[in-house]
């Protein structure tokens, strides 16, 4: 269990949900009305990014105006990249998010680095004499600290040694923890998160049972990274963190949608809802599989409830590939106050179809894999997505990515086919795959060259 101000997380404690705000950690009163929003929503968490030491040093101002309103909601100071940072976060925050991947190596190039065994002991050491001065001033601070890896920012250390692996993503994590353990620190909240679910599901599974081994039991986050908005973000969501919370995994989470952040804390408070009925049908719909085929028979009071008892209930057995197939059959088709009414068999067969390639089963659409934008988010998102969508819905199986900044940019979309990264204020770079092929492009142009670059390819590919 960890104390995260007046927060337990963990343990025989609710599963907490939380969000994160997209206003500049500067801007005080936007910060402040946006947490309250978030807040009132139901989040027992507020998340703001911090790259910089002046943004941390502003976290205290945003906390002191939160509790002028009667407001006692844990701030989180998200950090990549300097650890300076959390130092300073430390002294004003509930709690410090510090990302393994880039808190002491430098930022992934995607380049193939070689690390022998003292080479690769000595970045140890260097990642030890480092964040013991942080740990020694969280505990002066009473501040709890969450170790997020993400698979889109794992170091050229790990990849050299583990790959673009569940193996390796656990290790960065545990590489930290053993540390934060040996120093009595306990504290600590622990997240994996992926774009890709299949990647997301098995990495926690497998830092569960590392955890295990190593006597370890600290509360989990989970999270989708990138999942997108709407209802393939809801889908997509609800497959990775769902299959996980069926299985009894997960202490607190976070629905990442590009969409408003208060948006996502009731789809997240829905999720653990769901938790009891979708863990009963995931077990029915195992014990029937038939000819490589779930059959799910299901009802909900409305639409959007439907669509995530659907896909949570099937996530994982989706992931563990016991099936590849998905029929969704209503139970119920008159319209009562516990059913929302009859449902078109193309619809249903349209949220099967989703939900199939939410596991990375079966591609029938576009994908688009989207931050929920922050504070470092450099262009407007939601209009950008909107955008790129109605540019880009011809290409059928693509896969598009669309990041606001490049704290995880080309990593997590090393699954995608083409990338649409912020470079800076105004400007865009593009990505085919890892590979940047067009840096800081005018923000005005670049949608039209993203279209340009991704037809090019495309038509080559297909002569």
């Amino acid at each position: 269990m960890a104390h995260v101000g007046p927060v337990a997380i963990g343990g025989d404690n609710p599963i907490r949900v939380q969000s994160m705000t997209t206003t500049n950690t500067n801007d005080t009163e936007a910060c402040v009305a946006q947490a309250e929003r978030i807040i009132k929503a139901g989040g027992e968490l507020v998340r703001l990014t911090t790259q910089g030491t002046r943004e941390a040093e502003n976290m205290k101002n945003i906390s002191n105006a939160l509790k002028a309103m009667g407001y006692t909601t844990p701030l989180v100071a998200d950090v990549h990249f300097n650890p300076r940072v959390a130092d300073v976060a430390a002294c004003y925050c509930e709690k410090v998010r510090i990302n393994p991947g880039n808190y002491v190596d430098p930022a992934r190039t995607f380049k193939k680095l070689e690390y022998n065994d003292e080479e690769y002991q000595a970045e140890l050491r260097k990642i030890d004499e480092r964040l013991v001065p942080f740990i020694n001033i969280c505990k002066e601070h009473h501040t709890a600290v969450r170790i997020g890896v993400n698979h889109g920012s794992l170091s050229d250390r790990i990849m050299s040694r583990y790959g673009d692996t569940p193996a390796g993503i656990v290790e960065s994590c545990m590489e930290f923890l053993r540390i934060f353990r040996r120093e009595q620190f306990n504290d600590v909240v622990i997240s994996i998160k992926a774009s890709n679910t299949v990647v997301m599901v098995q990495s926690v599974r497998l830092l569960v049972q590392q955890m295990d081994q190593e006597d370890m039991h600290y509360p989990l986050h989970l999270g989708v990274t990138e999942a997108g908005e709407g209802e393939d973000g809801r889908i997509k969501s609800a497959v990775g963190i769902g299959a996980l919370l069926t299985e009894g995994i997960g202490d607190t989470i976070r629905v990442s949608l590009s969409e408003e952040p208060e948006c996502e804390i009731p789809v997240a408070r829905k999720l653990v809802e769901l938790i009891p009925e979708c863990t009963r049908l995931r077990q029915e719909a195992e014990t029937h599989i038939q000819d490589d085929t779930i059959t799910l028979h299901l009802d909900a009071p409305d639409w959007e409830t439907f669509q995530l008892k659907a896909a949570m209930a099937v996530g994982g057995l989706l992931i563990d590939r016991k099936a590849t197939h998905l029929i969704i059959k209503q139970k119920n088709s008159q319209k009562t106050p516990d059913s929302l009414g009859p449902v078109a068999t193309d619809t249903l067969t349209q949220l099967a179809d989703g939900i199939l390639q939410a596991a990375r089963i079966k591609f029938t659409k576009t994908e688009y894999i989207s931050c929920p934008g922050c504070g470092r988010t450099l262009y407007n998102l939601q209009e950008t997505i909107a955008r790129i969508k109605a540019a880009t819905k011809e290409f059928v199986g693509l896969k598009i990515g669309i990041m606001g900044c490049i704290v995880n940019g080309p990593g997590e979309m090393a699954d995608a086919d083409y990338g649409y990264v912020g470079a800076g204020v105004g400007k865009v770079s593009l990505y085919r795959q890892k590979e940047c092929v067009e840096k800081n492009i005018p923000e005005a142009e670049a949608v039209d060259k993203l279209l340009a670059l991704i037809r090019q390819y495309e038509q080559a590919k297909n002569k």
